[in-house]
């Protein structure tokens, strides 16, 4: 087993893209009344997540999907955030946000933030694994799968390749 993914695999690639399709389905039923959708991806690994989402609702779903990259300083979120595309852009959009896991929190409510200097329509997140070590009063409205883990242990996604899965060391 490579450094990249050591650990006990606790979700194959099988599993990851079978909760991507109950999330995509669970954003549809959400925004079904929608004619557009904003996906924001948080870093390449949220990114890479919400073009796997926006893959399957493409295929489910006749929404205009708006793909957006949000990098920020994930050890320090606050006043870093930046965007692939203007923010204006987004105005009275309704907003998905996508990352990898959920730990405290701090990268999702700052990328909520970030939107909300403009008037939006709803602001949904969602996250392939809940950590349940959040610090900060956000949740993820969609999730792969919920791990009750300790502070030490740490939780890699792996989305691409013959080592994709979840793993926990």
């Amino acid at each position: 087993m490579s450094v990249m993914t050591s650990g006990n695999k606790i979700k194959s690639s099988l599993d990851i893209k079978s909760s991507i399709k109950r999330i995509a389905y669970q954003v549809y039923e959400n925004n079904v009344d929608e004619s557009s959708l904003v996906i924001a991806g948080i870093g390449k690994r949220g990114t890479k997540l919400a073009v796997l989402l926006g893959d399957i609702l493409q295929t489910i779903s006749a929404l205009n999907l708006i793909f957006v990259t949000l990098e920020m300083d994930k050890s320090n979120p606050r006043d870093t955030v930046k965007s692939s595309q203007p923010l204006e852009e987004f105005r009275e959009h309704s907003i998905v946000i996508v990352d990898d896991v959920l730990n405290t929190g701090s990268t999702l409510i700052y990328a909520v933030n970030y939107f909300l200097q403009i008037p939006v329509k709803q602001i949904n997140t969602a996250v392939m694994v809940n950590r349940n070590h959040k610090k900060f009063p956000i949740k993820a409205d969609f999730k792969g799968i919920s791990l009750s883990t300790s502070l030490n242990d740490h939780v890699r996604v792996v989305l691409e390749g013959d080592e994709s899965g979840i793993y926990l060391s």
